[in-house]
């Protein structure tokens, strides 16, 4: 089936085996629906509402945020998740929006591994928006970022502001995608076809909605066999809403995606409500 999803546009990165990036090629995915808007025609869409999404730096110095319930620029930014939110020993990373560029694990070559790409739109969406900024389609408003690494695991997280209808479009894309690309072959680069697979992932009660996916690749690099595992959640709160993407060659530890998703819900919540919430994330004062 077809269903409506938002822009995405490709890359190459899967960072530490997560930048799942260019993840997918000719593939082949299962169903369609015929009279729901195409991928091509809901991504023209969110692309002509949307702005770039923005990302937070070190030198960022925002004021506390304002009582209102659009994000701000400010709000968002206070609105990101610290690694004291989330458990194990993450380190927060400065410039995770390069994971989109290049990352080698080991002695896989994370990009190549993943180079290719599908002929199922909605799958292919959801291969080139992972580890990106377009999950949810562009944001129209306020966007902030921040990525952790612990060991050759990667956690990318979001926040922003979007269309309502853009965003809505979004969530019902993400749930669809357990039926519609449930299993699929991804063909393409040098290490010949690797099977991919999305599941349903639960998430907490959190927001207004939510969606969470467990996204597993499996194939060979340089003659061995590789698996690559992936969380990604989504939670709408109004017209904002937070993302993450949090995997590796050693599987998906989703009790820190569960970290993340409730600790972001509730850091979000509170900057909507006009508090500030703590910790205060790296960079905002």
């Amino acid at each position: 089936m077809t269903t409506p999803r938002p822009y995405v546009r490709s890359l190459r990165v899967l960072a530490a085996a997560l930048a799942a990036g260019t993840l997918l090629a000719t593939a082949a995915c299962s169903g369609a629906d015929d009279s729901a808007p195409s991928a091509s025609e809901v991504s023209a869409t969110v692309a002509e509402r949307g702005l770039a999404a923005q990302t937070t730096s070190p030198e960022s110095t925002p004021a506390s945020p304002s009582p209102g319930t659009d994000l701000s620029e400010t709000g968002a930014r206070y609105a990101l998740i610290t690694p004291a939110d989330i458990e194990g020993d993450w380190t927060q990373v400065d410039n995770p929006q390069e994971w989109r560029d290049s990352l080698l694990v080991g002695d896989v070559d994370v990009a190549a591994f993943l180079q290719g790409r599908s002929d199922a739109g909605d799958c292919q969406g959801l291969v080139d928006a992972l580890y990106d900024e377009t999950l949810l389609g562009r944001p129209s408003g306020a966007s902030a970022l921040t990525g952790f690494q612990e060991g050759d695991a990667r956690l990318l997280y979001q926040v922003a502001a979007y269309d309502q209808a853009g965003l809505d479009d979004s969530m019902k894309w993400l749930h669809s995608l357990p039926d519609t690309c449930d299993q699929f072959t991804l063909t393409g680069g040098d290490d010949g076809d690797r099977t991919v697979q999305v599941i349903d992932l639960s998430l907490p009660d959190s927001g207004d909605d939510r969606q969470g996916l467990t996204v597993t690749v499996k194939g060979t690099s340089d003659g061995n066999p590789v698996t690559l595992s992936l969380d990604v959640a989504a939670v709408r709160i109004g017209t904002s809403a937070i993302t993450v993407t949090n995997g590796g060659l050693d599987g998906a530890d989703h009790d820190t995606t569960t970290a993340a998703v409730e600790q972001g819900t509730q850091r979000l919540q509170e900057v909507l409500a006009g508090r500030t919430p703590s910790p205060t994330p790296s960079g905002v004062e």
